[in-house]
């Protein structure tokens, strides 16, 4: 009897210790990723501002200098020692896809450090001097709701002027090794600093969350504050806008390059393969995203022949996009009230519907606003992601430059991209999700992000919407703009196509508006491979959508299918397969 309860209790133990060995390692894991969010957090102020992350309010991301990028590789050097000693196996299927995602970033992260694109810190599209602005304006993501929130903006505008500098120095770094803008960026990035410089410093930007400072601040302390931003303005700020203007329309742009694509900077090929890595989680390499490219624009020109038949248009093809661009009947307003009581219309036409797609719906609200001046000009629509503790909205940014030219055309499809059941409900479910670590709440990948947004833009017939041939010549219009994207990114990256041959391609083949299309391809010289994101995303989710309806046949269930695709958040493609292919299986 005493020998059959030692070798029970000898099992028991072993047991319990493998067992104890087994919590073990999962509360590294956790512990590992909670570090692993803490360090990109600190790494990255900005972006945790916009997560919700308070604690680095008052920060700012330095972004271009050599110590920034030491720090970088240090962090990626430790994770990825950190991951190595992680008993994978012992892990949940959810911990599995956490340990897959630390790898990838951290692999793709070291071999993005190898390319000199700090040297070009600043572009019309995307930047630090562009978030600061939009923080600035008081109601994007950047708090101001307490004197504390009030005094870490300024800190941040203080290290935004010594920021000013440090971006010259690289710029002029940059000039001495070649590796310079082209010369059409330049020329937008200029009139983006001289619209921050104002004579009196209540008429800046900058100056916006003082309009709309608590009532409840003590008077003394509202006093203090507006003179201490006034000052910080006009001393510190505006010389710097200045400086920065003159040097750009001076020694940088008689510096910037008459070349268009990324290929002609030293290590440029190299470059752009990964950042088309980078952005589309794919091993597909540039020629290959050619080619699709090429065979979605010619798929979808037939689609969009049969509504030109449709709809009766006598002319060519060409001649149909060029009446699409320039048809008053699809320019029907004269405010930007106008323009944002459409999208509202088509909001409230989708919501009885939504049901219908999607049984996993988000908490955090959305809004739809007009962009602020000072971008509006050169913005595309967009959606900015609302907080994770519901504290603000999710945001569907529309610039309005001109209410009278503003045309429809693409206006219920881009609704369905942007906002919902697009970016909103992604990102929302996403940074909702308290089963996944904060580094996966807040967490991006264009390839899924964007892919999804497109892919949703396809659902619209489902959700009421297109019952217009010309809305739903505006989501083919828009589709075909994201193949083109495949063309005309890795044309002026890999294959030498100018500026003025891609924006001509794009006129061949798509309705926007040529002053749009002249801003997407100086997007695309600015932000290499982003646009290649969209399709090659899009693609994926349809080809698992036809997957799982082969596999599934009459157990297949659109609603189901959706809430597997979003209910772990964004992943590079190739996880986001295994996932849903585990979910057939199952």
């Amino acid at each position: 009897m005493m020998r059959k309860i030692s070798v029970i209790t000898t099992m028991f133990c072993a047991l319990f210790f493998i067992q104890c060995k087994k919590d073990h390692d999962k509360t590294d894991f956790t512990a590992l990723c909670k570090s692993y969010f803490d360090d990109k957090s600190a790494l990255n102020p900005l972006d945790a501002t916009v997560y919700g992350q308070n604690q680095y309010n008052a920060e700012l991301l330095f972004e271009m200098t050599d110590a920034h990028r030491r720090a970088q590789a240090k962090f990626f050097e430790k994770y990825a020692n950190a991951i190595a000693t992680v008993d994978y196996s012992a892990l949940t299927d959810d911990e599995k896809i956490s340990c897959d995602i630390i790898k990838w970033e951290v692999s793709i992260g070291k071999e993005m450090l190898k390319y000199p694109t700090n040297l070009m810190p600043v572009n019309q599209f995307t930047g630090t001097h562009l978030n600061m602005g939009m923080f600035a304006g008081g109601t994007s993501s950047q708090p101001f709701k307490t004197e504390k929130d009030y005094r870490n903006f300024l800190s941040r505008m203080d290290k935004f002027s010594i920021w000013i500098d440090s971006a010259m120095v690289y710029m002029k770094k940059g000039v001495q090794k070649g590796y310079v803008l082209p010369k059409a960026l330049t020329l937008k990035v200029i009139p983006q600093f001289e619209e921050l410089i104002t004579e009196k410093p209540e008429d800046n930007l900058y100056y916006s969350a003082i309009k709309i400072m608590p009532a409840d601040f003590p008077d003394d302390v509202k006093k203090q504050l507006a003179a201490q931003y006034a000052q910080t303005i006009s001393e510190k700020l505006v010389p710097q806008f200045r400086k920065m203007a003159a040097y750009l329309k001076t020694d940088y742009l008689a510096a910037s390059r008459n070349t268009s694509g990324i290929s002609s900077l030293p290590m440029g090929k190299e470059t752009y393969a990964t950042w088309a890595k980078n952005w589309t989680t794919t091993e597909k390499t540039p020629d290959e995203i050619h080619k699709l490219g090429l065979q979605q624009v010619a798929a979808l020109k037939a689609e969009m022949e049969k509504i030109r038949i449709k709809v009766g248009f006598k002319g060519s093809m060409k001649d149909f996009l060029n009446d699409l661009r320039n048809n008053r009947r699809l320019m029907p307003f004269s405010t930007p009230e106008q323009v944002l009581a459409h999208f509202d219309s088509i909001y409230n036409r989708i919501k009885p519907n939504v049901g219908k797609l999607f049984s996993m719906t988000p908490k955090t609200l959305f809004e739809i606003r007009r962009t602020e001046a000072f971008r509006e000009k050169s913005a595309s629509a967009e959606y900015i992601q609302g907080a994770a503790d519901g504290t603000r909205p999710g945001i569907f940014y529309v610039p309005v430059p001109d209410a009278k030219t503003y045309n429809v055309l693409q206006d219920e499809d881009l609704f369905l991209h942007e906002a919902i059941p697009g970016h909103h409900f992604q990102v929302s479910i996403q940074q909702e999700n308290n089963a996944l670590p904060d580094f996966r709440k807040f967490n991006w990948f264009g390839a899924y992000g964007e892919g999804w947004a497109l892919y949703t833009e396809s659902l619209g017939k489902e959700l009421g919407l297109y019952t217009d041939p010309y809305q739903y010549m505006g989501m083919l219009s828009a589709e075909m703009h994201r193949a083109i994207r495949l063309v005309v990114d890795t044309g002026i990256h890999t294959k030498g196509w100018t500026r003025e041959q891609a924006i001509r391609y794009s006129l061949d083949n798509e309705a926007e508006t040529e002053a749009s299309i002249i801003s997407e391809i100086e997007r695309y010289m600015a932000v290499p491979g982003q646009a290649l994101s969209y399709k090659i995303g899009q693609l994926k989710i349809l080809e698992l959508r036809e997957k799982a309806k082969k596999q599934l046949g009459t157990r297949f269930d659109i609603r189901e299918f959706h809430k597997k695709v979003l209910e772990s958040g964004v992943m590079p493609l190739e996880l986001l397969e295994a996932k849903l292919d585990a979910w057939m299986q199952q």
